[in-house]
Parts: structure tokens; C-alpha cells; sequence
């Protein structure tokens, strides 16, 4: 597998927030998201190839039971089920970090972490060129969601730039069908303190308004936007 780091951390996102996990990070997606916050995954895939025995072996080496599988787009590596099914064999609770762009046939997982990219984070052609077609094209797959809210159990967490992106999520939510509204996170778009700071007050007026979950990232304010976090 083409792997972009490992490493034990609190998870920062979503419904399993500030529990100790060790992630591991493939390198490679098939988005290009505006705001992307691990490039070194996406624009300018970085990394090494790993056997999956060797990251097995990584992963024991830690006292830890919970596995986040996190990219890029980790459901692009064509081993990831193969990982998955020794992780399910030796008891660990795993979680997929997914933009759900890619139907999960039936993969191990405990939570899937969906988190469908918003007209937000279409890249400027200038920067992206022939991706911006490729990214507006895939960013929304309806059936694929459909299939993981079915089969899998399921958070959504939609990175908010402003209150303009609330009727599309409204949309999205009646498209793919119901998910209970406390599984529904809106977190802040942004990569510094200051900016999630100070878009937060706003984003926990939309949750209040709406009935959805306030998503901080505590990873951002434990060490800042770096590697290895």
C-alpha cells in the first residue's frame, strides 16, 4: 500500500473526538478539494509502499485498539479491504475516513466517516486544470452514500464555509435519505486556530438552528495544522 505516515494520536473529528487511535494515513485521492488540509496526500501524493503484514506490525506496536483509516481517499487502495479484514480478525474497532465516492462492498468497519465534499471545495481551474472537471464530476455520489448509510453504521461531517452551504447539505440529506440529525456534524472549514475560532460561533448557531452536531478539530487546537497530529 502507498502510505503517507502512521501514527498514534486522539482522533480529533466526529463522534469518536478525543479518543486514542493510531491512523494510518494512504496516500492518493481521487478529489482535489479547494481547501484540502493534507495535500501531501491529494495534490502531491507522498509516501512509501508498505506490505500490509508491515503495517500490521506498526499498528500492534502501539497499546491501542481503535484504527482510523484515513487519506486522501483511502478507499482508492486496492489493499485497504485486505487491511481491514486482519484488523476485524484481531479485535480492533476501525474507522474509515471516506468522502464516499466509492461503494464499500461489503469492507470492515465499525464507523464510516462520510464526509461528502460541498461546492465549497470545488479548486480553481487555474490551480487545478484538468482536475477541476475530474473533482466536480465525482464529489457527489448519491448511491455511493446510499450504500454506506445503509450497510455501515454512519456519521456525516460536512465542512462549513458559511451559512450559504446549509441548503445544499439540506438538499444532499433528503437525497441520500434519513440520518439521525445528532450524526450529522458540521465542523469549520479551516486550518488555523484563528480562522476555526472564529467561524465557530456561527457554525454552533447553524447546529442549534438545525439539530446538528458542532464539530471542533481538536487536533488543530492541540499542535496546529502538522503531520503526524
Amino acid at each position: 500500500m502507498f502510505i503517507s505516515e502512521i501514527f498514534h494520536s486522539l482522533q480529533g473529528e466526529g463522534l469518536m473526538i478525543g479518543v486514542p487511535s493510531v491512523f494510518i494515513r494512504t496516500s492518493g485521492c481521487n478529489l482535489r478539494c479547494s481547501w484540502c488540509d493534507t495535500p501531501y496526500a491529494s495534490w502531491k501524493p507522498e509516501g512509501t509502499e508498505q506490505s500490509v503484514e508491515a503495517i500490521m506490525e506498526k499498528i500492534t506496536s502501539y497499546e491501542c485498539r481503535h484504527v482510523v483509516l484515513t487519506g486522501g481517499e483511502p478507499m482508492v487502495a486496492p489493499e485497504l479491504p485486505v487491511l481491514a479484514t486482519l484488523l476485524r480478525r484481531e479485535g480492533y474497532h476501525i474507522t474509515i475516513e471516506t468522502a464516499g465516492t466509492v461503494m464499500p462492498r461489503g469492507i470492515e468497519c465499525d464507523l464510516a466517516s462520510l464526509s461528502p465534499k460541498l461546492k465549497n471545495s470545488i479548486p480553481e481551474l487555474s490551480i487545478a486544470g484538468a482536475w477541476k472537471e475530474k473533482h466536480e464530476a465525482t464529489r457527489y455520489q448519491p448511491e455511493v452514500l446510499r450504500a454506506w448509510i445503509q450497510d455501515y453504521h454512519v456519521q456525516l461531517k460536512f465542512v462549513v464555509a458559511s451559512e450559504n452551504d446549509l441548503p445544499e447539505i439540506e438538499a444532499l440529506l433528503q437525497d441520500v435519505g434519513p440520518v439521525p440529525r445528532d450524526r450529522i456534524l458540521l465542523m469549520p472549514e479551516g486550518t488555523q486556530i484563528e480562522v476555526l475560532r472564529q467561524r465557530a460561533p456561527l457554525i454552533a448557531k447553524l447546529c442549534l438552528e438545525r439539530g446538528f452536531r458542532f464539530a471542533p478539530r481538536l487536533q488543530i487546537e492541540l499542535y496546529g495544522n502538522k503531520r503526524g497530529t
